[in-house]
Parts: C-alpha cells; structure tokens; sequence
C-alpha cells in the first residue's frame, strides 16, 4: 500500500498514541499509561502511518522468552486495508528481536474479524477464559464475552 510507514513508537508519540487509541478502541489507554508502558525495557509500540497520519497502532511487550499482544487498532475509515496484518507481523519481528520465542494474545470470543486476522496470522488457540470481557447488553454469563487465548511460535526473524 503506497503512503503506509510502520516504526516503532517512542517517547514522542505518546500523544498521538493516546488520541490514536481512542479513536479505535474502546476503554483507551492514557497518554500517562502509554509513557509507563514505552519507559520499560519489556514495552513497545508500532504506529502505521499512511501520508505521515497515524492511522493503526499495536502495543506488546515482552517478558522472558514470551511476548504479550497488549492491543491492536485501526482508525475506522482506515479499516480492511491490511494495517492490521502488517502490524502483527511488524510486532511478530520486533518481538524476536527482543528473544521471543512465542507471541500470545487475549480476543473476544465474539470478534469475528479479529479472530479471523489471528488464525490467518498464525495464531492458534491456547484456551478460554469464559465471562472476561464486559457486555453491558449481553444477557448470557451475566453480561460478559469469553475470551479466546491464542499463541503463535516464533522464529528468530519473527515467522511462525
């Protein structure tokens, strides 16, 4: 995709990583929160930019030989653009590079689109965690969503 930059974030883009999560997801992460996360050895983000504007981002972090998919988003006129493939896989290298050796993530049992992204990433499930998420009109498991534990081994350059 022509105008698309992927880099890792730094101190400098905590803001635009605030204002970017909030206009993806749900329940953002402060800038404050953001700033703790980048300030440790163990966090990192990648921003995709299309023409310099931040249009998805991906917050990890890694500790021992494993890595945490924290959070995945994409601005929403930017959506089915494949910002979200580019990122896991830019996270899935990253990740590597700082020795893990597998990548595990937490999805909505009922988030089909991303649940899609992962297995085509090459995530697998790993378990379930039943009532995890919060669903305020969701009358089943008193107004919560499963969540879907899935993992995905890594190489030395990131490849499943």
């Amino acid at each position: 995709m022509a105008g698309v930059a992927l880099a890792l974030a730094g101190a400098e883009d905590v803001d635009a990583l605030a204002a970017l999560y909030a206009a993806c997801l749900d329940d953002g992460w402060s800038a404050e929160a953001l700033a703790r996360l980048l300030a440790t050895p163990e966090g990192f983000a990648v921003i995709a930019r299309i023409d310099d504007v931040p249009q998805a981002f991906a917050l990890a972090r890694v500790v021992a030989e494993d890595c945490e998919l924290l959070a995945l988003g994409t601005r929403p006129g930017a959506r089915r653009r494949g910002l979200a493939r580019r990122l896991v896989a830019a996270l899935a290298r990253e990740a590597a590079r700082r020795g893990a050796r597998a990548m595990f993530l937490e999805v909505a049992e009922d988030n089909r689109a991303a649940r899609a992204l992962y297995a085509a990433a090459g995530f697998a499930r790993a378990g379930r965690r039943p009532a995890y998420y919060a669903r305020p009109g969701n009358a089943g498991a008193g107004g919560a969503a499963a969540a879907l534990v899935l993992r995905r081994d890594l190489d030395a350059r990131g490849v499943a």
